[in-house]
């Protein structure tokens, strides 16, 4: 029998998540973190460092935000073969997100238009939303991330040609890393997306981050250039909040796709510190 998702499931999960990931930090982020403070050897980069795991426990203590930024809400919708989801499907999620931010308190950040109407909308909507096919059958996995501006503003998509290879997308990643990293919020998370199209690139990068860090991909030659990536970036030196340290990122993931013979599309989504991101089952549901 097919699973069928209703809108009101969806955006019932939205509401109830809102409040928890804007106070909490994901476990795997969390402990990240404190290995990353034990690790630290720069004086400037263990203060941040300690000061980031502390703010985790007073937010997750008193509940209060992690973050005076409590972000954008993206919502991506997983489904595989056996699924129905009705075209209204994130018809509710606006009015979910607008009870979730004015009940726990949390700031609203959205403007009407970017370019002609930068008045806040008042309740920090509409979320942004996508339902993405997977091949897993009776899969319906929702995907909800708070994403700040500091992180989304030092993210970036370059149209490379392919001759530029692995060695050009690690050279990319680390010119974005060294001019935008500092104002990002280290140490981050960061999200990379490689092939598709233009307009679908970013869209790996984003759901790259969704991938928790104690979570390996199954498949050995992308773990081994997640690696290199982490390394290379950890290498600069930027380090915990910009102040210098080796732990500029606790992580890199990366989501590669299919592209056209002539293209090498390149996404670099930041996820910075405070990274609120939270996957729900609705088939368990």
């Amino acid at each position: 029998m097919d699973t069928i998702i209703e809108k009101q499931q969806v955006a019932a999960a939205v509401r109830a998540v809102i409040p928890h990931l804007a106070c909490e930090l994901p476990p795997d982020v969390e402990a990240a973190l404190a290995r990353a403070l034990e690790a630290e050897t720069n004086p400037r980069g263990r203060a941040v460092l300690a000061q980031l795991v502390e703010n985790a426990r007073i937010a997750r203590e008193d509940n209060v935000p992690l973050c005076q930024d409590t972000g954008t809400v993206w919502v991506s919708l997983e489904v595989g073969p056996g699924v129905l989801v009705a075209a209204d499907v994130f018809a509710d999620v606006d009015a979910a997100v607008a009870e979730a931010y004015e009940t726990a308190r949390l700031r609203k950040s959205l403007v009407r238009d970017a370019l002609l109407d930068r008045t806040n909308t008042g309740d920090n909507t509409p979320a942004f939303c996508d339902v993405h096919p997977v091949a897993d059958r009776g899969v319906a996995r929702l995907h909800v991330m708070l994403k700040g501006g500091g992180s989304d503003n030092a993210s970036r998509v370059v149209m490379l040609p392919p001759s530029a290879g692995c060695a050009g997308i690690v050279e990319e990643v680390l010119a974005c890393v060294r001019e935008k990293a500092a104002n990002a919020c280290p140490p981050l998370v960061i999200g990379v997306g490689v092939g598709a199209t233009f307009d679908k690139v970013a869209g790996l990068a984003k759901r790259a981050l969704m991938r928790p860090l104690d979570e390996q991909t199954l498949d050995a030659d992308t773990a081994a250039f997640e690696r290199e990536l982490l390394d290379a970036v950890n290498a600069t030196g930027i380090g915990p909040g910009g102040l210098g340290g080796s732990a500029t990122a606790i992580g890199v993931r990366v989501e590669t796709a299919p592209c056209h013979i002539a293209a090498l599309p390149l996404a670099i989504n930041m996820g910075c510190s405070a990274m609120r991101r939270a996957t729900i089952d609705l088939a368990a549901g």
